[in-house]
């Protein structure tokens, strides 16, 4: 059994299921995808994401607001502490800091993901973080207003060695998604072959970055199992161990997920 640990539903190309949602879920289980984490990204929604949750045993969902989403006034601490308490909730995100769209929002984006941290610790939820060309600064603000007990993830990995570990050391994990199967994302295998496996996660981020090879295609959950194979034979392992590895991870981290496991 494979976990996604990111994934957005709501905005899944759904033509080839007949606009059925409820197929793609199905057509995940099918191929052994126990539950998907479904993200929240802005105020608009977070509902829908939160409903989603709701109508598939096999889904949870985080909470946030991502760094291209930030608005003065998006988000409020007590937005995301009534958001948290839903139902199915797991984790608060995605959040963090993105300048390679948004350089003009630098100011608002900080202000958002420290905000995500502090409720955060106040939660007792962890943080799913984006983060894309600010390096230097995601990391001082997870240690600045993050927390060890509840920490996150690094989603959707595409940076070195080096940041990897630094985040590592602030007890975060990482998560990697199709993107290590392109041909030119040597830097991301070289970190999955370097990082303790006890921190791993794997994801689709679907819609986006299918995995070779259904690159250029639309992505979809039940594409986390060529990611998860991927890198089992990056590691010279099998798939299902590293499924059972990836798994057992999830549940330590988004610590709220295991009783929404579908019977």
């Amino acid at each position: 059994m494979i976990v996604d640990s990111h994934c957005h539903l709501d905005r899944l190309n759904l033509a080839a299921y007949d606009g059925n949602l409820d197929e793609a879920v199905a057509a995940a289980h099918a191929r052994g995808i126990q539950q998907m984490l479904c993200i929240g990204i802005s105020l608009e929604n977070i509902p829908t994401v939160i409903d989603i949750a709701r109508r598939y045993p096999g889904v949870v969902a985080s909470v946030g607001v991502h760094p291209c989403d930030v608005k003065e006034g998006t988000a409020s601490v007590e937005q995301l502490k009534t958001w948290a308490a839903q139902p199915k909730v797991v984790a608060l995100g995605e959040t963090g800091l993105d300048y390679h769209y948004e350089t003009e929002s630098k100011a608002l984006q900080h202000e958002s993901f420290a905000m995500h941290l502090h409720v955060g610790k106040e939660v007792g939820l962890p943080i799913v973080v984006h983060t894309r060309e600010a390096r230097a600064d995601t990391l001082a603000l997870i240690r600045e207003h993050g927390s060890l007990e509840h920490s996150g993830v690094l989603h959707c990995f595409t940076e070195d060695w080096a940041m990897a570990r630094a985040a590592l050391d602030l007890n975060y994990y990482i998560s990697i998604s199709g993107i290590v199967t392109f041909k030119n994302a040597e830097q991301i295998r070289e970190v999955v072959q370097q990082m303790p496996l006890d921190r791993l996660l794997v994801e689709t981020d679907s819609p986006y970055l299918a995995p070779v090879p259904y690159r250029g295609k639309p992505n979809e959950p039940k594409y986390v199992r060529e990611v998860a194979q991927f890198i089992a034979d990056l590691r010279g392992m099998p798939l299902e161990q590293l499924a059972e590895i990836t798994t057992t991870n999830f549940y330590r981290l988004f610590t709220r997920a295991e009783q929404y496991l579908p019977h």
